[in-house]
């Protein structure tokens, strides 16, 4: 995992549309792959360049070994970033692992003097981190499989099919050991911050998303729909709306 990524295997398309006037990058949760937004490009509009985060471990990148530690994910990330330098304002928007990467990465750029996003929207996530629970290698794989149904992040298809559920199970422990490495540092990022998250969230109560308002000297407040942590599923299309309406205006600044 030492050499460069590249954009065809990390970003979904790998070419941004060229005609659009702003990017978004769109980070997948824990378990999942860039197929979590598959419907996103078509809620979004036409002059909003829209490419899904693809990690390794998942999907076409099933072949590859996942990442299991933080800090090597979002040097892979920075990196990939940096090296296409393209000049026009950019968004982040990450729902629970991938508002923790979306994050970091974002810091990351800053210390490192490039361009940030115009824009970071977390969803499904508290800075400090998700609630306890047992260590993933603490975890039997039949006790991950729980987790992952009592959460509503494993699909029938995939719960039917042993294969598919062993595979699964494989990604969701090395992601959960990814979240496990963070350790929280307070960073402050220069853009603006909005915070999306479900009002059954059994994961990040309301009360935690609104510490999100610390990372930021332009807090932009927390919009909070009804369902769990997979609210998106139900709300795609009002979370888009309000996104792209926060992007234009901070995109134009």
């Amino acid at each position: 995992m030492g050499s460069l990524p590249a954009a065809r295997d990390w970003l979904l398309p790998a070419a941004a549309d060229p005609a659009a006037a702003a990017r978004l990058l769109l980070f997948h949760h824990a378990g999942g792959g860039a197929s979590a937004y598959r419907e996103w490009p078509g809620l979004l509009p036409s002059d909003l360049a829209v490419q899904r985060v693809q990690l390794p471990g998942r999907q076409e990148r099933r072949r590859e070994a996942p990442y299991d530690r933080l800090d090597p994910l979002v040097a892979a990330l920075t990196a990939l970033l940096a090296a296409e330098p393209d000049g026009r304002p950019y968004a982040f928007f990450g729902h629970s692992m991938g508002a923790l990467l979306a994050y970091r990465t974002a810091v990351a750029l800053e210390r490192a003097g490039r361009p940030g996003p115009a824009l970071l929207a977390v969803s499904g996530w508290a800075p400090a981190g998700a609630p306890d629970r047992p260590p993933a290698a603490a975890m039997t794989d039949a006790e991950v499989a729980g987790w992952m149904r009592a959460l509503g992040a494993l699909p029938r298809e995939v719960d039917a099919d042993p294969d598919a559920l062993a595979a699964a199970v494989r990604t969701m422990r090395a992601d959960l050991a990814v979240c496990e490495s963070h350790r929280d540092d307070g960073a402050r990022l220069g853009c603006p911050i909005v915070v999306y998250g479900g009002r059954d969230d059994p994961l990040v109560p309301a009360g935690a998303l609104r510490e999100w308002a610390a990372r930021t000297g332009r807090p932009l407040g927390t919009r909070i729909f009804p369902g769990g942590h997979f609210f998106l599923h139900d709300h795609g299309q009002a979370v888009t709306a309000d996104l792209v309406s926060l992007l234009r205006r901070h995109a134009a600044r």
